[in-house]
């Protein structure tokens, strides 16, 4: 269609502002965007639909319109619902670039605009399967993920095309959920991961029980691998045609562009979370940081299917992150994807290797380990030969107040799961009234000469006469020093138990009869 088409009857009531000459252009599409600077995003021909609230001053209106114009944009269409009139700095700049410009007014939706655009343009594009999704990425610009699940429900019913956006944990961006269990997410995530690790190439084959599936990256917010969205497409998309290997791709753009419009919206609450951790950080009066807290509540929640309460929680779990082996900033950016839509007040800061959460009361500390577990679970994929995450949480703090214990004390579980084996390693408060503490404290060479004598000698016996010594002293201790309870766990005579644990005693020069020494053997143990 031509754009001068916009100003016939049958289309939405729009006023020409300026470009009367440039009415001929071939609009091929709509976008509708809020971005600084969209220009990434057109591919030239669209019509641009836009709200103004990128526009703070004239040279935002010039800045704006010259990236429109080496895009290769045809148009620009102006709400005039959110910020009033088209101001005259934009009808200046559109003027002097020669691009068209339209005033929508508020009692015209942009769906009504981008209805009238798709319709006309259809019956030329129909048989390109890849314009399938550029006709409708204006669902996703102007809905976030709902948009986004408009498109591939789309691709599902008309062309048999199963799609899934994906995070890092998990999670559904867009697709049909029912379709693809939680065993199957975790799976295309963790083949991603490791295919993108290893950099085997754009896209990753992944089977999956009896499914073949087609994994690609989204590219997006220059985030790391571990906050990375991807692409779960159904089928291999190496034995495609051409047309269907474009659509995919073009998929994972669109995507990509919803991405980007989500860490857009994520700015400002990242700011407002690093004032609140700094105050915290620097042991800020109570008043202060409670006022600070106040503030990022009145956020309103900007993530599609987020908690809409925005309200100043009772109570707050502190969760204390650390990373080894991975580039800056990324525990940060994959515990903000792993949590979105979980609670849009929980805050995120902290940057290095290091981050720092806030959680609201929804959920005590040893829920919210567990919780930690099973998101990041999935992640262990894309951590590499040297990369790790131990993270921490603690008992909730009723008031601002006492944040500052709680982040003591989430450090100090933190300190507790660093001390464990294991690439992902989160403890919770539970573990802060226990020996555990005492042992993460205790340095690294200590704890390994420590456990060296106890043990080493009893595991030369074993790997020497297969005697099972130390399954035998761990039974021995979980059944409090039972003869016949741990006899018959172990499913041995008691005459063989007392042998075993004489050979033990005997090896180590210890007497389990004394509380002591079993109490020794234990921590030992715990070490291993």
């Amino acid at each position: 269609m031509r754009i001068g088409a916009l100003l016939a009857p049958a289309a939405p009531r729009l006023r020409l502002l300026a470009g009367r000459e440039e009415l001929d252009r071939v609009v091929s599409g709509v976008v509708t965007t809020d971005l600084h600077d969209p220009g990434r995003y057109l591919q030239g021909g669209e019509l641009v639909l836009t709200g103004m609230l990128w526009r703070s001053g004239a040279d935002d209106s010039e800045r704006f319109v010259r990236g429109l114009a080496a895009a290769g944009a045809v148009g620009l269409a102006a709400g005039e619902a959110e910020v009033g009139p088209v101001p005259e700095d934009l009808v200046a700049a559109c003027e002097r670039h020669r691009m068209p410009l339209f005033a929508v007014p508020d009692d015209v939706a942009f769906a009504q605009v981008t209805e009238y655009v798709v319709r006309q343009v259809s019956a030329d594009r129909a048989a390109d399967l890849s314009a399938l999704v550029d006709r409708h990425r204006v669902l996703v610009q102007a809905s976030g993920g709902a948009g986004l699940d408009a498109v591939l429900e789309l691709l599902g019913g008309d062309l048999d095309l199963d799609c899934w956006v994906l995070t890092p944990s998990g999670r559904v961006v867009a697709g049909p959920p029912d379709r693809l269990s939680p065993a199957e997410r975790e799976q295309l995530v963790r083949a991603h991961l490791d295919g993108q690790r290893r950099r085997s190439g754009p896209s990753v084959r992944a089977r999956v029980g009896a499914r073949q599936f087609s994994v690609l990256p989204v590219a997006g917010g220059g985030t790391g691998l571990l906050a990375q969205w991807l692409l779960a497409v159904e089928g291999d998309v190496t034995e495609w045609t051409p047309k269907r290997q474009q659509l995919a791709e073009n998929l994972a753009r669109l995507a990509s562009a919803e991405r980007e419009r989500r860490d857009e919206s994520r700015r400002l609450r990242s700011r407002l979370a690093d004032e609140v951790i700094a105050l915290l950080q620097r042991d800020a009066p109570p008043e202060e940081l409670r006022r600070a807290l106040e503030a990022s509540m009145a956020m309103s929640p900007a993530e599609p299917g987020a908690d809409s309460d925005t309200g100043s929680p009772e109570s707050w779990v502190v969760v204390s992150a650390e990373s080894v082996g991975l580039p800056d900033g990324a525990v940060r950016e994959a515990l903000v994807e792993a949590l979105t839509g979980a609670d849009i007040r929980a805050l995120i800061g902290g940057g290095g290797a290091g981050a720092i959460l806030l959680v609201p009361e929804a959920v005590d500390g040893t829920a919210m380990a567990d919780r930690l577990r099973e998101l990041l679970g999935p992640l262990e994929a894309g951590l590499g030969a040297e990369g790790r995450l131990t993270l921490g949480a603690s008992a909730p703090a009723a008031s601002a107040g006492g944040l500052r214990g709680a982040l003591e004390e989430a450090r100090h579980a933190r300190r507790i799961a660093a001390s464990r084996v294991g690439r992902i390693c989160v403890s919770g408060p539970e573990e802060l009234a226990s020996h555990v503490l005492l042992l993460a404290a205790v340095p690294d060479e200590v704890r390994r000469a420590f456990r060296s004598r106890l043990l080493d000698k009893v595991i030369g016996y074993d790997l020497e006469h297969q005697a099972d010594l130390v399954r035998t002293l761990e039974a021995f201790l979980r059944y409090d020093g039972s003869w016949t309870r741990c006899a018959a766990a172990l499913h041995v005579h008691v005459n063989t138990l007392r042998y075993r644990i004489g050979r033990i005693e005997e090896l180590t020069g210890r007497d389990l009869s004394k509380l002591e020494d079993r109490v020794d053997f234990y921590l030992a143990l715990e070490l291993s």
